[in-house]
């Protein structure tokens, strides 16, 4: 993939500040050549849930494609009903995907949901109205000219009918391109008789964590180590996303390592993601990995998730995250997800809602560095509200899997009281 490194393609240029918008707005155009033709495909529908389309659906033909009955009753003329209702003669029933017989005047055909309403007809009437509010058995010989009747009361023309195109015309617009598609999406193009679908593929990305500290779950943990959480919780943030991920295991501390890794690991990635080694400390691998690449380190006005990195190895996009699994989840939905959305339509983007604090009371406020976006994690409540959960550090775990919700706190909000307003994006 060619560069696109944004920033002028500064080669590991020094550590500069930026907003969260301008950050957003750069992981956009790191990725736009994730649009070109060649990360192209057709699917059957079957395999398309979570995909994005590549080009606007006109729907071939009309829904409904004829008018039909929405109710079990009795298919009539509406002219033939006065105002006080009236008996007409029983002709043979209307099953659902039959092609039935011109109704003739003086008569109702018993019809059931969905069946096409027969010509004549223009109005339905429900069997609990009729008398008698139930269909003749089967064995039944009305129809065939024994005179079976049944009285219904006075209807107007059109009701209880589904027209032709109600729903959608022939020619219409079905659905936009770049729409995520769902299983009502998904749902709507198998009902307009289409088996397939054009979206784009899959972004495939790499995703390596690093730090001598980490170790792969499951294994002994010597003193001083830590279980690695940050691949396990990328990888399902973006799985669920839609993405397709390829771990490497965990990096050592060592950039030349790093580098070979990335090196043999990064071809057919459509992105790399990385976690650690992005801060200011002694031994910052990923930084010094990429001392030789166009990419940029800084520091965005954001708690947790501050330093990021963005730019290209070996012309391949690449994000480096910093290590504590919080700011690595909020980097992903603040970053790498939004930036996909906007892009490609999928993953779909999170709804921001409004909720009030539940700060336990008053004289309990939270409080924000003024000039950072602080993103807290929180418990959406079935009353609107929102509560906290733990505190802003960004390595607690246990507090994360207890939230559903992302509380933002923007710029230049320094306090915030018990039964404020505040946005929340749902997990």
């Amino acid at each position: 993939m060619a560069d696109h490194t944004p920033e002028g393609h500064v080669h590991h240029a020094a550590e500069g500040s930026r907003s969260v918008a301008a950050h957003a707005a750069a992981v956009v155009e790191l990725l736009r050549p994730l649009l070109s033709m060649d990360r192209m495909e057709t699917l059957p529908l079957s395999q398309a849930l979570g995909r994005a389309l590549v080009d606007d659906v006109a729907a071939p033909l009309s829904l409904p494609p004829f008018a039909n009955s929405q109710m079990d009753g009795y298919a009539v003329r509406s002219g033939d009903l006065p105002d006080g209702g009236g008996d007409l003669r029983i002709m043979p029933p209307v099953p659902a995907g039959s092609s039935p017989e011109p109704l003739e005047p003086g008569t109702a055909a018993p019809i059931m949901t969905g069946a096409m309403i027969p010509a004549g007809a223009d109005a339905v009437v429900p069997i609990e109205k009729a008398v008698p509010d139930h269909f003749l058995d089967p064995g039944n010989t009305a129809g065939d000219g024994s005179g079976a009747t049944v009285r219904l009361p006075g209807t107007a023309p059109g009701t209880f009918v589904r027209f032709p195109g109600s729903d959608i015309a022939a020619g219409e617009r079905a659905l936009a391109s770049g729409t995520c598609l769902g299983p009502a999406q998904l749902g709507l193009l198998a009902a307009l008789g289409l088996p397939e679908v054009a979206v784009y593929k899959a972004v495939t990305v790499l995703l390596v964590t690093t730090g001598d500290e980490v170790v792969e779950p499951g294994l002994p943990l010597p003193p001083g180590k830590i279980y690695d959480s940050n691949g396990t919780l990328l990888e399902a943030a973006m799985k669920q996303a839609g993405l397709t991920v390829r771990r490497t295991g965990i990096s050592t501390d060592t950039p030349a390592e790093l580098q070979a890794l990335l090196r043999t690991e990064s071809p057919g990635a459509d992105l790399i993601v990385t976690t650690g080694g992005v801060s200011k400390g002694a031994y910052e691998v990923v930084r010094q990995a990429m001392a030789d690449q166009p990419v940029r380190f800084v520091h965005v006005a954001m708690q947790p998730g501050g330093p990021q990195g963005l730019g290209t190895f070996d012309g391949v996009p690449f994000l480096g995250f910093p290590g504590n699994p919080v700011s690595c989840l909020v980097s992903f939905e603040m970053f790498l997800r939004p930036a996909l959305s906007a892009l490609l339509g999928a993953p779909g983007r999170r709804l921001p809602l409004r909720a009030r604090l539940d700060l336990g009371g008053p004289g309990r406020p939270l409080t924000s560095p003024g000039h950072k976006h602080q993103v807290r994690r929180g418990s959406l409540q079935p009353d609107g509200t929102v509560k906290l959960e733990g505190g802003e550090s960004s390595h607690l775990m246990h507090a994360l899997a207890g939230s559903n919700v992302l509380v933002h706190v923007p710029v230049g909000v320094t306090e915030l009281a018990d039964g404020d307003e505040v946005e929340v994006w749902m997990l």
